[in-house]
């Protein structure tokens, strides 16, 4: 038998003898009238004397004859707990031996302060709420074993304390995020996470099968196509904060399901986009952070209007000397890059190779807040064409840290455009086998040809927008169940 084994055991015999005394081990509930941090309070503005009931885990216990001491925590902070054998009775304070780490325990009692000066609750009276069965971490603060802390969330919350900051953060900018939508105007909705057809984005979807409608259905890949839908029905501002689903591998940047924003204004263009892109990442810093300046990967960086703006062009042709405007065709571009030793095996068309050249050379550089603007149409299918370069879209994405956060249009609004654009990606699909294309939407560009105003589009990942606003490297720190490989034994 293994230690934590044994000790499983010792906490099962434990549970059998409350059981045997009559006492309900997971009683129904429990009245708490304030929370550790309200109870400190309390004794702050009141004094001593004040008589609180708190509740929450036992996450240290000092036993020590007549007088034992430990403390508790809940979702507001810590509070240490006295018990006196005289208080509370011999056979009462017996009880005490039964207790565990990870124990939840409800205490009514006087707030005091210790000679060291710390806010104590002495207990007059306690109920245990649930007993633990397993033991915690052995080290409160040393929950390390990343497979661990992924897998098993709530350890790595109870062990460490920075863990649950990030998702306290991540709460406050979603929040944050609402708030500054909501003041100019935006309505939020909800549109269908199953879909018929999984459009709106370049990627691959999850399938699964309805089998009374004996339908084919996909996991959503993006929310921009019902969105742009209800700017049609005359919704002139409308946002969305939901998961979306793709099909793809798993990195430090990507996790197959993921939190999007994505906003949609009448009458708005792409310019319009970027003032509102910078001016609300700026109030949700200043909001939740205090400030505009954050640290990520080693640099400091200023989030405050206005971010720099760049042509794709511009940034490829200073980042590896290539232009790709003199490279009108997939060939010659691909001969440029790969004399230049970047390699282009299994990439499909022009535009995903002018992709490449961003994500190779310019996007690990662009650690300032940046706009790069006007991207090859191939590349934005629904977004539309730059008047005076029709080969070009309107389409902005904004990087900071060296990553991507948001991607945005003025968006094609005229039906045969789009059709034709459709079409075009489907051909890549039947021809080359390229499933990261976009796919026909019959139902949309109907409601398409009802005429859509002119209209500005926007899509920001919540979840790397939380690694800047906290500093993480990874995805997986922000997200409190991340994917992950098959656990093999």
């Amino acid at each position: 038998m293994n230690r934590e084994e044994s000790l499983i055991r010792a906490r099962l015999a434990k549970l059998e003898k409350l059981r045997k005394l009559g006492i309900d081990p997971y009683p129904p509930r429990y009245n708490r009238t304030h929370s550790a941090s309200e109870a400190k309070k309390l004794l702050l503005q009141k004094g001593e004397g004040q008589e609180v009931s708190v509740a929450g885990r036992i996450v240290a216990l000092r036993q020590m004859g007549k007088a034992s001491f430990l403390d508790l925590r809940d979702g507001s902070g810590k509070i240490q707990i006295y018990f006196r054998q005289n208080s509370l009775g011999p056979e009462r304070y017996e009880l005490l031996k039964i207790l565990d780490l990870g124990d939840f325990l409800g205490v009514r009692g006087k707030l005091f302060r210790t000679k060291t000066g710390e806010i104590t609750i002495q207990a007059s009276e306690f109920t245990i709420l649930s007993k633990s069965l397993r033991p915690l971490p052995e080290k409160w603060h040393g929950l390390v074993d990343v497979e661990k802390r992924y897998r098993q969330r709530y350890l790595d919350l109870l062990s460490n304390p920075e863990v649950r900051e990030i998702f306290l953060v991540r709460s406050h900018l979603i929040n944050s995020l609402r708030r500054f939508l909501g003041q100019r105007g935006f309505v939020e909705v909800e549109t269908p996470v199953l879909q018929p057809v999984a459009a709106g984005a370049l990627a691959r979807p999850f399938a699964t099968y309805h089998h009374v409608l004996e339908e084919t259905l996909y996991l959503r890949i993006a929310l921009e196509l019902y969105l742009k839908r209800l700017i049609i029905g005359g919704l002139d501002k409308v946002y969305e904060i939901g998961r979306v689903f793709r099909n793809e591998g798993l990195s430090t940047e990507h996790n197959p399901e993921f939190t999007l924003l994505e906003s949609y204004e009448a009458y708005a263009d792409y310019q319009e986009v970027m003032r509102l892109t910078e001016e609300m990442v700026f109030s949700a810093a200043q909001e939740v952070l205090g400030g505009s300046q954050i640290e990520f990967g080693g640099h400091e960086i200023d989030l405050s209007p206005p971010w720099r703006r760049v042509t794709l062009r511009q940034a490829i042709l200073d980042a590896c000397g290539i232009d790709f405007e003199k490279f009108p065709d997939e060939d010659s571009l691909r001969q440029e890059m790969e004399a230049r030793g970047v390699d282009t095996k299994g990439i499909i068309g022009r535009g995903k190779l002018i992709d490449r050249l961003l994500s190779n050379f310019v996007e690990p550089m662009l650690i300032q807040p940046t706009f790069v603007l006007d991207y090859p149409v191939e590349l934005s299918p629904l977004a539309k064409r730059k008047p005076g370069a029709e080969h070009l879209a309107e389409r902005f994405e904004a990087f900071i840290g060296g990553m991507e956060i948001a991607n945005a249009f003025t968006e094609l609004n005229d039906p045969q455009d789009q059709r034709r654009r459709f079409e075009e990606q489907e051909a890549l699909r039947r021809v080359l086998g390229d499933e990261e294309v976009e796919r026909i939407d019959e139902d949309f560009l109907i409601a398409l040809e009802h005429g859509m105003p002119p209209t500005g589009g926007l899509g920001v990942g919540i979840d790397r927008l939380t690694m800047l606003f906290t500093g993480q490297q990874s995805i997986r720190e922000v997200i409190l169940f991340p994917l992950l490989a098959p656990k093999r034994t």
